[in-house]
């Protein structure tokens, strides 16, 4: 495995990051901590979740999966940099309004300490804003960030989801109360969707945020499987999709044929070439897929094929040069 630091921070994660969104959903308890373990095994020390993965009512499940992991002992929870998210609505019958989808330092302090008891730990090393929120001012977060890292309850603040304008008006107000901001931005990109590289790509290199990028193969649709989907598969059910996209996944699949990688490795590396990018996040729902990402840190694109897949998937160039003189 190959590490890089986290944005500006010291802290060093490695290239691939283990997302666990299925786990409790589509991948049960047994088979999430056999991936768990195989990924620390591989070298993958950077995990990542939510409060809300497990979703609706069983909103929570996936943190309590790693938690039970955790207490298994054996360096476990010393070895991985844990990476979860707010925002989402967990409330109860406590919560009233309070609970809802948001930002605030209410839910911060709240929902931090349910995700400390769910993932039994101390501890977080990377707390992340799970959406913007703009009816909250920076002054009501950053005092309630720092309050939690004064704790030693979080060692870094993330974000996800946030356009350009949000990563520099938090780096701005963060800077004027002598903190560090934020460390990284988690943002859906893929060769299919390239927005990002318009304003948020350029603005977090420019302002020492990592990326980490959500749904590296869109849903799967990179994934290899998306023209030949298995019968009643989920990518079946979404022909509409795939019959937009066919002309590009068939040269795409042509050209990772050439290569002689799979489909999900090219894209995973392409997304990992971005100069910006710390780390793809890897969702795997089985051990094959687990083990057949890992050697996507050693794939170097050469710039013939990094000018193919341009040329496959156009990305929207970079502001203002996109849209003006």
């Amino acid at each position: 495995m190959k590490f890089s630091q986290l944005g500006k921070s010291g802290l060093k994660v490695s290239k691939l990051c283990l997302g666990t969104m299925n786990f409790g959903v589509d991948t049960d308890e047994k088979e999430a901590f056999r991936m768990m373990d195989a990924a620390l095994d591989a070298g993958i020390n950077f995990f990542d979740t939510a409060n809300v993965y497990g979703w609706g009512k069983n909103a929570g499940r996936t943190e309590e999966i790693i938690g039970r992991w955790f207490a298994q002992g054996g360096g476990r929870r010393e070895r991985v940099v844990l990476a979860t998210k707010f925002y989402g609505d967990m409330s109860d019958a406590h919560d009233g309004p309070n609970g809802e989808a948001g930002l605030s330092a209410y839910k911060l302090r709240r929902h931090l300490e349910g995700s400390l008891r769910r993932l039994q730990t101390d501890h977080i090393e990377l707390y992340q804003m799970h959406h913007v929120d703009r009816n909250v001012s920076w002054d009501e977060l950053w005092d309630a960030f720092r309050i939690a890292q004064y704790q030693g309850k979080i060692g870094y603040v993330g974000s996800s989801n946030f356009a350009g304008r949000d990563l520099v008006k938090a780096q701005y107000e963060a800077k004027s109360k002598g903190m560090l901001g934020l460390v990284s931005e988690q943002h859906k990109y893929s060769l299919i969707t390239r927005l990002p590289e318009l304003e948020v790509l350029p603005a977090a290199e420019e302002h020492g945020i990592g990326v980490i990028a959500w749904s590296p193969l869109d849903g799967g649709l990179l994934g290899g499987h998306a023209l030949n989907p298995a019968p009643g598969s989920k990518r079946a059910s979404d022909q509409t999709r795939v019959d937009k996209y066919r002309p590009q996944l068939e040269a795409f699949a042509k050209l990772a044929a050439e290569l002689g990688e799979s489909e999900a490795n090219l894209a995973l590396a392409w997304t990992l070439a971005h100069p910006a990018m710390t780390a793809p996040i890897i969702g795997p729902r089985t051990m094959e897929q687990l083990d057949g990402a890992l050697r996507v840190v050693d794939i170097a694109l050469d710039e013939a094929t990094l000018k193919r897949l341009d040329e496959i998937f156009p990305g929207p160039g970079e502001a203002p040069r996109a849209y003006a003189w």
